[in-house]
């Protein structure tokens, strides 16, 4: 499994290019906007998008992605269907953040859960059913590469924010330590913004979620 980050939108949100390097078959994970620079980067790596994954639906993530599926023809997958208001939602909030266009309603070919499995080539990524942020919000994990991708979950010191509709604190925080921490501190993850870090260190010294906090 190879991966490219490649921050989009205003937002400098971290759409993830994911893909086999046998059968060189990607997915574009939380695709929010910029597709053309998405696209550009497939290109360059030699790889083919076949799908969508999708950790949750506020804009910076989803976006672009009504538009990016139909201009590749490839399925959308993710997130829990919970967030189901949130892509209901896009067209407005694409207005209230300025977005560009229309940043159309859509819905997934598939809605995930927790246990559920997504594939990517010949690899194979679980679900983590991770509510908090938003109710729905879905993270992918691939055991062979201690790699996760979890949206906007946790970050490197910090975590998601719980101010928006259906957020909450609580259950945020024990999303992360039940979901994430049992997966082992030398896992890597990619969030949803800003740098890649590892659980090992945020339960070391994430002011939020480290241990004794």
């Amino acid at each position: 499994m190879d991966y490219r980050i490649i921050p989009v939108t205003a937002f400098a949100q971290n759409c993830t290019l994911l893909w086999c390097e046998e059968t060189k078959q990607a997915a574009a994970v939380d695709p929010g906007g910029d597709i053309d620079d998405i696209l550009a980067v497939a290109a360059r790596a030699g790889v083919k998008i076949t799908k969508i994954l999708l950790t949750h639906g506020h804009i910076d993530h989803a976006g672009g992605t009504a538009e990016l599926a139909r201009r590749l023809g490839v399925p959308i997958e993710g997130p829990q269907r919970e967030d189901d208001f949130w892509i209901a939602q896009l067209p407005q909030q694409a207005r209230m953040f300025g977005f560009p266009g229309a940043c159309e309603v859509f819905t997934p070919d598939r809605w995930l859960d927790d246990g559920d499995t997504v594939t990517v080539g010949n690899q194979k990524l679980d679900v983590l059913f991770t509510p908090g942020h938003t109710p729905g919000h879905i993270c992918f994990f691939h055991g062979p590469s201690k790699l996760a991708i979890v949206g906007d979950v946790l970050f490197a010191g910090s975590i998601g924010r719980t101010d928006f509709p259906r957020g909450d604190y609580d259950t945020l925080i024990r999303s992360i330590r039940t979901k994430l921490w049992p997966l082992g501190d030398d896992f890597e993850f990619i969030p949803g913004h800003g740098p890649m870090s590892t659980f090992g260190e945020e339960r070391r010294s994430n002011p939020f979620v480290a241990d004794g906090v």
